[in-house]
């Protein structure tokens, strides 16, 4: 069994035994996951007003330095827009006008609307999380995140929350691990 022990005060249970914590598209793509790997993966039912980082963290005592957030950026050139998403840890913020830029290659890049990001994932707002993404989505993963022995992130809902090895996050679909990507 993975130490899921970054979750804080919350007990985990194998992410695959309880479908209704997850998103429809994080369980899919946990289902497709080779069975080792998705019996890495730990989920905790949360209070959905304790979604956010900092609050979570706080109520749960998960440490700040072991959650993950992921941002969805969209990048644009002209009339084309792209999609991304980083994945880096809690105390830090990603490059979205350099590394994310350049690797959509895109003119300006920013924050998606959250309106955007939460129908294009089909995930809820406070939820997102790089696994089970679009799969025209890159999913850029600090290195400081794949480093670590667990991370905590989101489920697809506000109502509970992942925990998996950071070297997993790592080798999720379409993953890329960037160096630098976080500051």
């Amino acid at each position: 069994m993975t130490d899921w022990s970054v979750l804080g005060t919350l007990r985990a249970v194998p992410a695959l035994d309880r479908p209704d914590l997850l998103g429809e598209p994080v369980a899919q793509a946990l289902k497709a996951l080779d069975p080792a790997d998705a019996a890495l993966v730990g989920v905790a039912e949360i209070d959905p007003a304790l979604a956010d980082t900092a609050e979570f963290c706080a109520a749960y005592s998960s440490p700040l330095d072991g959650s993950a957030n992921c941002v969805v950026v969209a990048g644009r050139r002209g009339e084309d827009t792209r999609y991304a998403a980083s994945l880096v840890l809690a105390t830090t913020r990603a490059d979205v006008n350099g590394l994310v830029r350049k690797r959509l290659n895109a003119r300006k890049a920013s924050f998606a609307p959250m309106d955007d990001a939460v129908a294009r994932s089909g995930m809820e707002y406070g939820g997102v999380t790089p696994v089970g993404l679009p799969e025209d989505w890159p999913v850029l993963v600090d290195a400081a995140v794949a480093a670590a022995p667990a991370v905590v992130i989101g489920s697809g809902i506000r109502g509970s929350k992942l925990a998996l090895p950071g070297e997993l996050a790592a080798r999720l679909p379409r993953a890329e691990v960037i160096e630098g990507l976080a500051r």
